[in-house]
């Protein structure tokens, strides 16, 4: 049985999908793992991990489309501003998405579907340095 642990840092461009499945890939990859359990955690309050489809870039603007309505910025309901008006929006988003995901790995590559990739979603306008932990069991 093996364990083993890695930070990424994921600078951000600001609100929206950042993908990075390939970094993740390279991880395992580096490591010859083979078969087990990688869990992906982000150590943030204000922007979310999710797998999604990472071939049409329209799936991703329609998510951020539908948040955009769903949890607008400046909504008078807030009163968590500190940091703009997209503070608490960042907040509940997150709250409705995850920070942590779970994927096995399979004969030494992450068990993804043919059009799934990796996502940082940042909820925050502006860009941010994101640090994502990634942990391995299996061997």
């Amino acid at each position: 049985m093996v364990q083993a642990s890695h930070e990424l840092t994921i600078a951000t461009r600001g609100r929206g999908l950042h993908e990075f499945t390939r970094e993740v890939e390279a991880w395992v990859d580096r490591n010859k793992f083979k078969e087990g359990l990688l869990t992906i955690h982000l150590q943030h309050t204000s922007a979310s991990l999710l797998i999604q489809e990472n071939a049409s870039p329209d799936a991703r603007r329609d998510l951020e489309a539908f948040f955009k309505r769903l949890v607008p910025d400046g909504d008078p309901l807030f009163e968590h501003t500190l940091e703009g008006d997209d503070d608490m929006p960042a907040h509940i988003r997150t709250a409705l998405t995850t920070v942590n995901l779970s994927l096995p790995v399979r004969q030494g590559r992450p068990a993804l579907g043919t059009w799934q990739g990796i996502y940082l979603w940042e909820h925050r306008l502006h860009g941010h340095a994101r640090h994502v932990v990634l942990h391995f069991i299996g061997e």
